[in-house]
């Protein structure tokens, strides 16, 4: 593995329990309670809900500390949530509020130090090597900031490189600030379990743990040449630098986009004929937002497609290009529809999902520097004559 540059300085700074945090702006009165963000928002009735008492397949997006303190955490079951602490809030997400509190904290970040990787809509990574100042002032600089930004408090950890700024920006929560070198991983990095390191997922922790490397620690003591052949050369190699913090990866600070989706995951099975109805005014809400979506980043995409799941948990997809590029609701809604008429609809549906992708700006159309020049239905900008 090539050797990272010398001398860097990599932050990793992530949001504190969110969406939750956001909703917590509004309903202050909810601050030191147990709070579940997730499920959909009720119609027509007041007050707040309590878990123990949701009924349905929802999942729990974020979770104050105090509900993680009970055992909630994101991606849990509200059903299984319910059982852990009954008397948690119950709140709907807000992906709007969520995504401007998002901008609102990377633009005061990018007053500072504008080199950014985003990662998400909670976190980012920062490059502060070249930005003047010492390193805790900045941090309390950039965390200042974003309180002044949003009303919402950070984590950071600073290290050098971006594996063990994210694994630092962890060690504090909530409202931490970390700083790490080389020589503070013996006392701070080595005593935490390998699940720790962002790329050794649930599976691979299993299997070393069944060879009792429990700690990264231990990880950095065994021996590289039965990592490689438990895990094969790319993966066990890497398994080994960075147990050790080697990582030279630079910040990635433009990401193409590639295409945007929209998907609804629904609180009961849908009949494709009984719910009709209900499955078009999803459907027609989808590709109205994706429209949003595709002006926002200003692009235009020529590949929509379908995503559904049935009730068996089978997954289907289908897809088709077409002639002309656009960001139109109206032609979305049509070509899901071609979509989904290639599609069985035998079956009670969980997912309703629609996709745009081979996105282009209107720019490399204008340019032709797309095979599709001057071919563009619901354009942004409009073509010369």
């Amino acid at each position: 593995m090539d050797s990272p540059p010398q001398g860097r300085r990599i932050a990793h700074l992530d949001m504190d329990a969110f969406f939750a945090s956001v909703e917590l702006l509004s309903r202050p009165e909810l601050r030191g309670q147990p709070v579940v963000v997730g499920g959909r928002r009720r119609q027509g009735q007041g007050g707040f809900q309590r878990l123990k008492d949701y009924a349905g397949r929802g999942v729990a997006t974020t979770a104050t500390y105090e509900a993680r303190a009970l055992g909630v955490h994101s991606g849990m079951g509200l059903m299984k949530a319910a059982l852990l602490a009954p008397e948690a809030i119950l709140l709907p997400a807000d992906f709007e509020a969520y995504a401007r509190a998002s901008r609102l904290f990377k633009a005061a970040v990018a007053e500072i130090a504008p080199a950014i990787e985003d990662r998400g809509i909670d976190e980012i990574f920062i490059d502060l090597t070249d930005v003047p100042g010492e390193t805790v002032d900045l941090a309390r600089r950039l965390k200042a900031a974003v309180r002044q930004a949003t009303g919402l408090t950070c984590s950071i950890g600073v290290t050098p490189n971006k594996l063990l700024a994210k694994l630092a920006s962890e060690l504090q929560k909530p409202d931490g600030l970390t700083v790490l070198t080389a020589d503070d991983l013996p006392g701070r990095i080595w005593p935490l379990p390998v699940a720790a390191v962002n790329g050794i997922g649930p599976k691979a922790s299993a299997r070393l743990e069944a060879m009792g490397l429990c700690t990264i620690g231990a990880l950095a003591a065994a021996d590289p040449g039965a990592l490689v052949a438990a895990f094969g050369r790319s993966y066990g190699e890497w398994l080994w630098e960075a147990a050790h913090g080697r990582d030279p990866r630079p910040l990635v600070t433009v990401r193409e986009i590639k295409s945007v989706s929209r998907e609804t995951t629904f609180e009961r099975d849908l009949d494709p004929r009984r719910d009709r109805a209900a499955l078009t005014a999803i459907l027609l809400e989808q590709c109205r937002r994706l429209g949003e979506d595709l002006a926002r980043k200003g692009r235009l995409g020529r590949t929509i497609g379908v995503k559904l799941r049935y009730d068996t948990f089978r997954t289907v997809t289908r897809d088709l290009t077409l002639e002309r590029a656009t960001a139109d609701p109206e032609v979305i809604r049509d070509a899901a529809r071609a979509c989904l008429r290639r599609v069985p609809l035998d079956r009670p549906l969980r997912l309703l999902g629609v996709r745009v992708g081979s996105l282009v700006s209107p720019e490399e159309l204008l340019a032709g520097e797309d095979p599709f020049s001057g071919r563009v239905a619901g354009m942004l900008l409009p073509l010369e004559p």
